[in-house]
């Protein structure tokens, strides 16, 4: 049975004139224990994605027009705001993109980590103060009992989001949402970021999911790799099979765009054009307009999935050719 069953699910945003379709028709599964990556361009869905899982997003100008989100066989979706309460920060957790944003800097760190066992597990102050201080100290914060005294301006910006990944942890959840989270960090920092979650991954049997737009961070980070664009899944196989045979042309265009150092010339090669505007996609499929392998087709009607194998598959017309 999946951890997290994701039902074409649609989310959309209202405008005065218009309709924005950010995620249009989204369906994967996770399973406990496993790390799926979620890769694409700024713009594809990921985050939306995500934020829905969580049902996080205001509405209005959010809304749900279809799909479900089933999370130990309940949907999220239809839950009442009392129950989400009680699984988000508990049962799933987000690191945010910016820990300088998600974090109160007006407030201790102790006051913030503690918060969140006195909430949702029932803790005393003395016991959620050690089990705080505790995980500060499997995060790598030294002197982990001196520091959660501070304030989140005491801190450098690999030290925050250490501090963002004890607070999603500290209620053990069964789901890590991580939204981007070695953005703005340097090279080292990142590394050491990225390894402390695939640790507690392994530690914990928490089932991951990692958003980023790095495909040598979703390579070496995740079983499972799902390719958004245009507010859907255009591909989604195993992070090794994505590598060495990509189907999708969109997929290609994206490893094609990785400087390579086995290469004389260091060349970039960018994808032509820009991504589509949400609200007024075109017809047929939505990359097309920057597709170099586009037939007449691909103009004017929409792409079926195509099951490549069991765990393989991708919208386009010219897959399997």
């Amino acid at each position: 049975m999946s951890l997290l069953r994701v039902e074409n699910l649609q989310t959309y945003f209202k405008r005065d004139d218009s309709v924005v379709k950010a995620v249009d028709g989204v369906s994967f599964d996770l399973q406990k224990g496993e790390i799926l990556g979620i890769v694409g361009e700024s713009g594809s869905g990921k985050s939306v994605t995500c934020l829905s899982l969580m049902k996080l997003l205001p509405q209005p100008p959010a809304y749900y027009p279809g799909g479900r989100i089933m999370f130990h066989d309940e949907n999220i979706l239809e839950m009442p705001s009392e129950q989400l309460r009680k699984i988000r920060g508990n049962r799933i957790s987000m690191i945010f993109q910016d820990p300088m944003s998600s974090l109160n800097p007006f407030l201790k760190i102790e006051t913030q980590l503690m918060e969140v066992l006195k909430l949702h597990k029932g803790q005393s102050h003395d016991e959620a103060l050690k089990n705080a201080i505790g995980m500060l100290d499997r995060v790598g914060i030294s002197e982990p009992d001196k520091r959660i005294r501070q304030y989140p301006h005491q801190f450098s910006g690999g030290m925050r989001q250490r501090v963002m990944i004890a607070m999603a942890l500290l209620c053990k959840p069964d789901l890590l949402i991580a939204d981007e989270p070695t953005t703005a960090l340097d090279v080292t920092i990142q590394a050491q970021i990225l390894e402390l979650i695939k640790e507690l991954n392994r530690d914990l049997g928490t089932a991951v999911i990692l958003i980023t737009h790095n495909l040598g961070v979703a390579a070496g980070m995740t079983n499972r790799i799902a390719v958004m664009y245009a507010g859907k899944i255009v591909e989604e196989t195993t992070a090794d099979k994505l590598f060495e045979t990509p189907a999708h042309p969109y997929t290609h265009a994206l490893l094609h765009g990785i400087p390579r150092l086995d290469e004389d010339k260091h060349q970039l090669n960018p994808i032509p054009g820009l991504p589509p505007d949400l609200s007024n996609l075109p017809s047929g499929c939505p990359f097309n307009p920057r597709c170099t392998r586009v037939v007449e087709r691909c103009r004017h009607e929409f792409p079926p999935e195509v099951k490549l194998s069991d765990d393989h598959r991708a919208l386009c017309w010219e897959v399997g050719k």
